[in-house]
């Protein structure tokens, strides 16, 4: 199942993405006199996947099809509106280890963003002042179902609602001006995110096509199998440090193929202008574009 949120009315709506267009769950609900929460954020904390399973199972596409929306036509939204946490791994591909010429870590890279930085497909994102190394990193992101706090690895799966795509934007310049990356991390729209949120059940995170594109161009071409620590082992090592929530989202890493990797000759940072794309498999396109 394929989530979304969009705006109507200056009002945000939860939608599911079908082949008809996307059904507007709340009208649907609505009309056939069902509760169900408004966000993918209540959703997850209201833990009622089974019932908009039901919703979607009892749909009648001719009875509904004024339900059905033109993605299109829609402005989406964050996938996450809210969450407590916008964690992130580094540093999680041997390719791209070996590309930026660091050691390769016995333990998870953390690091942090904040809600400042969550946009949505399709938004512009303003080109940062003070940087001229702007980069883009593909991402695969988890989001937490269940409140997990120390879990095992074997179990670690069970806990998490969906995964979406991402692109970890780092200002370069601004990332290495200290041993902290924050500052490069975590600057406005920073942190894109959708289009879709992939319920758990219907995918195998370990074994995903993920691609970056800028202006149609092939940068970064793997697979989340070349993960050094795998999406269950990042959420059990996280849990034995800190709580994760519902709704909290951790960036998995990005492969190889970052500007940052490249030669001096063939550095082409972003600009001004460039639309950038993250492909991951059985998830979407996330685009968005730097202005």
């Amino acid at each position: 199942m394929k989530l979304l949120h969009f705006k109507k009315k200056n009002r945000v709506k939860l939608g599911v993405k079908t082949e008809k267009g996307v059904l507007d769950l709340q009208s649907v609900a609505k009309q056939l006199h069902v509760e169900i929460a408004g966000t993918i954020d209540e959703l997850i904390k209201k833990d009622q996947l089974s019932i908009l399973q039901k919703i979607i199972d009892n749909v009648n596409q001719e009875e509904f099809s004024s339900f059905y929306l033109r993605e299109q036509d829609l402005i989406l939204e964050p996938v996450i509106l809210n969450p407590e946490k916008i964690l992130c791994i580094g540093l999680n591909y041997r390719n791209h280890i070996q590309e930026t010429k660091e050691n390769i870590p016995e333990t998870p890279v953390l690091f942090s963003k904040f809600n400042n930085a969550l946009t949505a497909h399709k938004e512009k994102i303003l080109f940062p002042k003070g940087s001229e190394k702007v980069d883009y990193e593909a991402e695969l992101v988890i989001v937490m179902g269940k409140q997990a706090k120390d879990i095992e690895e074997k179990d670690a799966l069970s806990y998490v609602f969906g995964y979406t795509a991402g692109n970890d934007f780092s200002a370069r310049d601004l990332q290495f001006l200290t041993g902290q990356w924050l500052i490069g991390k975590t600057l406005d729209g920073f942190a894109p995110v959708g289009p879709y949120i992939v319920t758990a059940e219907t995918i195998d995170p370990s074994n995903l096509r993920i691609q970056s594109k800028v202006n149609g161009e092939l940068r970064q071409d793997s697979n989340t199998k070349y993960m050094i620590f795998n999406c269950a082992k990042i959420i059990s090592y996280v849990s034995k440090y800190m709580t994760l929530k519902p709704g909290d989202m951790i960036f998995t890493g990005t492969p190889e193929g970052v500007t940052l990797g490249h030669t001096a000759e063939g550095k082409k940072y972003l600009k001004s202008g460039d639309e950038i794309e993250i492909i991951i498999e059985k998830i979407g396109t996330l685009k968005n574009k730097l202005i």
